[in-house]
């Protein structure tokens, strides 16, 4: 498929490459809707694309969960993501942010970044050399994770008063996959509330810190997805509810921190056909989006949390609305922030 049809069929604006022969830059920024505001998305780093195209696809497929996840967070801005394609063998990492925080300086304030996978506060720094279209900076918001986390078990609870009957985490069993930055802030908020937490991680320093920290438990990823539990939260990289997984789940309901968990549509029908309730990602995850948004705007970080804890009210609205309806809930987030970008 060509850019131009993937831009067409998808509802993008634009998909900007950006490069830089002097430090090897490889930069994807994809726009998606930009109605409600400038594009706000973190920016992605990584090694592993094994093509220019995955990388484009990756970009645009996040620039759009940022439409969706702005606007049903109601927040000021758009839809914009940024992958960089890291070289795999020796590089300048300093020279590589700083020559994409000029290309972002020349879109002129179109898009807006912060961190995501594969990047750190300390990048944006090198960011903000030479560009203002930044957030997530230390000495304003910092790492948004703790917000995002927040917001997640904000998103849980509303999940449980549906599910359970009651908002409250105490005793319920909860597997958590992936304790990097956002997972692990997820554990301590589960760990606050009495949750019992299972976690798996491939790396396994996150896995014993989050083991000795919180004390949870720590399985394999296979275990984990076989496991009899109240809640799943995928808290790693996208596409956790496939083909292989989706079958071994043994869960209430699916609710994380990652972006894109199912892999296609067609698993979330599956996951309803098979009683799982599937709460949106873009819906749970966007306390990183309204902390960055409120640096924006000008950082408050009882502002941010206050907005954040609304995702318990956005969540309810959502599951109510399913029930009534009898449509999944991802189908009804996608129906209420289509209503307002159209209106």
């Amino acid at each position: 498929m060509s850019y131009f049809t993937q831009l067409l069929e998808g509802g993008y604006e634009a998909v900007h490459l950006l490069s830089d022969s002097k430090s090897g830059l490889r930069a994807i920024v994809g726009m998606h809707n930009t109605r409600l505001g400038p594009g706000l998305g973190g920016t992605r780093a990584l090694s592993t694309y094994a093509s220019e195209e995955e990388a484009v696809a990756d970009a645009l497929r996040l620039a759009r969960g940022m439409t969706y996840k702005a606007a049903l967070a109601g927040v000021p801005h758009g839809g914009g993501k940024a992958v960089i394609m890291l070289p795999r063998g020796s590089f300048d990492r300093e020279k590589i942010f700083e020559s994409f925080g000029r290309a972002v300086e020349s879109l002129g304030g179109r898009y807006i970044t912060t961190e995501d996978s594969g990047t750190s506060p300390d990048d944006m720094e090198h960011v903000r050399r030479h560009t203002k279209y930044v957030v997530g900076l230390k000495e304003r918001s910092g790492d948004p994770s703790p917000v995002t986390a927040y917001g997640v078990a904000r998103a849980m609870e509303a999940t449980a008063k549906h599910v359970f009957g009651s908002p409250d985490l105490k005793g319920l069993r909860v597997t958590v996959l992936g304790v990097g930055h956002v997972g692990m802030y997820l554990v301590k908020e589960l760990h606050q509330r009495g949750a019992k937490v299972w976690v798996s991680d491939i790396n396994p320093a996150s896995v014993q810190h989050a083991v000795t920290q919180y004390g949870v438990t720590a399985v394999d990823a296979d275990a984990l997805h076989r496991m009899e539990a109240d809640i799943y939260a995928p808290c790693a990289l996208g596409g956790a509810i496939n083909d292989t997984t989706l079958s071994l789940l043994n869960v209430k309901a699916v609710c994380g921190a990652a972006n894109n968990q199912l892999l296609t549509s067609r698993h979330g029908e599956q996951l309803a056909r098979r009683g799982i309730l599937y709460v949106p990602d873009y819906a749970a995850n966007a306390g990183g989006l309204i902390n960055v948004a409120q640096e924006w705007a000008g950082y408050d970080r009882d502002k941010a949390y206050a907005r954040a804890s609304l995702i318990f009210d956005t969540i309810d609205t959502v599951l109510t609305r399913a029930k009534e309806s009898g449509l999944r809930p991802e189908q009804v987030a996608d129906r209420m922030v289509e209503e307002r970008l159209a209106g």
